[in-house]
């Protein structure tokens, strides 16, 4: 079986010269905090340094959810799956079941970063609270502030690995308020909260400079603080039954080496070392 630590050894782009690299088309499919900034900014630097070896190498990314992204590993239309949650045990015993050992690589950190509008009076928010307010036992304002106004709560998708992970680590795994709204992608999220002066959402790092929304420390902590309780891994998935092509395998390796990890810090993610 191949090693999937031997991935790590490639982790710098100045070794790419020792490597015998063939013209493709690499898909990746999956989660949206992964595939709508750092991955396409990962992939301009890669397909770069290619050039200049005078190799011409393509990318198909889809950023749909992580669900999407676990499903097109099981079932082959993907090479590379991202996933801003582990997979769930139904998933990974339905990958076994057709023949795919699936394997979650780290590839950087994130916090799930609480938005609401810049206009609010809020300078922070409590575990406690943000489960009252997804969860739809509180629907105005007025119980945690000196504001008032119904709140729009605004969240995730259910095929995004964000709306799993956040319902485990935000709300103690209760289930969202019916009047919560869903929008497909991060930054529809931090648009809506932009606009709306009694929103409130969560979106990943790469969207907290959004302008129009403010940043609410959890628990007085900041999303980029080493203690912040909303914290979680950013996964390439992959089939660790097949060996990846040449492309697959020396971009994870770019992902993960000094130059890699300096584009995860650029989109405001955080990096490994």
């Amino acid at each position: 079986m191949r090693k999937t630590h031997l991935l790590i050894a490639l982790i710098s782009s100045v070794l790419f010269s020792g490597f015998t690299y063939a013209s493709d088309t690499l898909v990746i499919k999956g989660s949206d905090t992964l595939g709508a900034k750092m991955v396409p900014q990962l992939s301009e630097a890669f397909k770069a340094n290619m050039k200049k070896l005078g190799i011409k190498v393509s990318f198909e990314i889809a950023a749909e959810g992580s669900s999407t992204g676990v499903a097109a590993v099981i079932d082959g239309t993907s090479e590379i799956g991202m996933s801003s949650r582990d997979p769930k045990a139904k998933e990974i015993a339905k990958a076994k079941s057709k023949g795919v050992d699936m394997k979650a690589i780290t590839v950087a950190k994130d916090g799930i970063a609480i938005i609401v509008n810049e206009s609010s009076s809020l300078d922070s928010i409590t575990l406690e609270e943000i489960e009252m307010i997804f969860s739809g036992d509180i629907t105005d304002w007025s119980a945690i502030s000196a504001e008032s106004g119904d709140i729009s709560a605004y969240t995730r998708n259910t095929s995004s690995g964000t709306y799993a992970v956040f319902q485990k680590m935000g709300m103690n795994s209760r289930d969202y308020g019916t009047d919560t709204q869903k929008m497909a992608g991060n930054e529809q999220i931090a648009s809506e909260v932009a606009k709306n002066p009694n929103g409130i959402g969560y979106v990943g790092l790469a969207y907290i400079n959004t302008p129009g929304v403010k940043v609410l420390p959890v628990e007085g902590s900041h999303p980029t603080a080493a203690d912040y309780p909303l914290a979680r891994p950013l996964y390439y998935l992959i089939n660790n039954n097949e060996a990846l092509s040449s492309t697959a395998n020396n971009f994870i390796g770019f992902t993960m080496s000094p130059e890699g990890q300096e584009i995860v810090k650029k989109v405001h993610f955080l990096p490994l070392y």
